[in-house]
């Protein structure tokens, strides 16, 4: 029988300076320089360039499941485990960054979250322009990487202090050229879809009613007014983003949840048992080494796709 090679002293000792360290920064403590976190950053690198061997992706969407829970299992408010979400999502971006990821989506709050009692809903807009807020400090990691920012979604229905955070962190990041934060708050695709159709029709609308142009001639641009599937596209929230090559959904369970239905057709759907708040680089590099092995699946549904259309 194969027995794993016992770990040295130094080995180990590494090991458990790595995985404090990790733990410090879970917790939003930064961990003191030191060799160790060196050593650490050294092998990380190596880590992505063997991942970046294979096909990588460009986009990836996250269901972020399992705050609640994740505090209902410690015995700690909730806001807690939203808390540390936001610590674990800071984390997921920097290691996308690292992989040279170009699209991080995330899903925070659906309008069916709405449906909460009220002090829960209200302590979570408080968190979340907190959050926000925190986004756009000196050393935030949008700052350190040059994150762009959008929110999308029906922002009318978040209170006026979130919303105002929103656009605030949109148009301050609006310029950067690193990576694109996607944060999808009161949102559902059916939603998304239904605005979609109707910026469509109004363009349609307008398009068709004809114009005089410099000759005197009535002009049509459009004659039958039809939406098309390019209409469509050309107005839902992501008009400007790729679709997500991998969708992860957190905490086991198999479901999208009215999620970016119309862009993930095509997309490697998963679903890591950790909670939102547990998930780290280990279930990310595992995800990414599972879309890897389907990629060449994927490739030829996409070929295919595009012949139909």
């Amino acid at each position: 029988m194969h027995t794993l090679p016992r770990v040295s002293v130094p080995h180990r000792n590494l090991v458990i300076k790595v995985e404090k360290d990790l733990e410090m920064e879970k917790h939003g403590r930064k961990p003191e320089p030191n060799i160790f976190a060196s050593v650490w950053r050294f092998l990380r690198r190596c880590l992505f360039l063997v991942l970046a061997l294979g096909p990588m992706p460009n986009h990836i969407a996250f269901i972020m499941d399992g705050n609640r829970r994740y505090a209902k299992q410690r015995n700690v408010k909730e806001g807690t485990g939203h808390g540390v979400g936001f610590t674990t999502l800071t984390s997921i971006c920097q290691y996308c960054y690292e992989m040279g990821v170009k699209y991080v989506t995330v899903y925070a709050f659906s309008i069916d979250n709405f449906k909460r009692k009220p002090e829960e809903v209200q302590s979570l807009m408080d968190l979340m322009k907190e959050k926000i807020d925190e986004l756009l400090e000196e050393d935030s990691i949008v700052q350190k990487y040059g994150f762009r920012i959008n929110f999308w979604g029906s922002l009318d229905l978040l209170s006026e202090p979130v919303r105002l955070a929103a656009e605030k962190a949109m148009t301050h990041t609006a310029d950067n050229t690193g990576p694109v934060l996607s944060i999808c708050v009161a949102y559902t695709s059916t939603n998304e879809i239904m605005r979609a159709i109707k910026k469509s029709c109004a363009r349609k609308s307008f398009r068709t009613q004809g114009y005089v142009n410099c000759d005197g001639e009535s002009v049509c641009e459009d004659i039958n007014g039809y939406v098309t599937v390019a209409d469509l596209e050309e107005n839902l929230d992501t008009a400007d983003c790729p679709d997500p090559d991998i969708v992860i959904r957190t905490s086991g369970e198999a479901r999208l949840s009215n999620f970016l239905l119309w862009q993930t057709s095509l997309s490697h759907l998963q679903n890591p048992n950790p909670l939102w708040p547990e998930f780290s680089l280990r279930n990310l590099v595992w995800a990414i080494l599972e879309y890897q092995k389907i990629y060449p699946y994927l490739e030829a549904r996409r070929r295919l796709a595009k012949k139909e259309n």
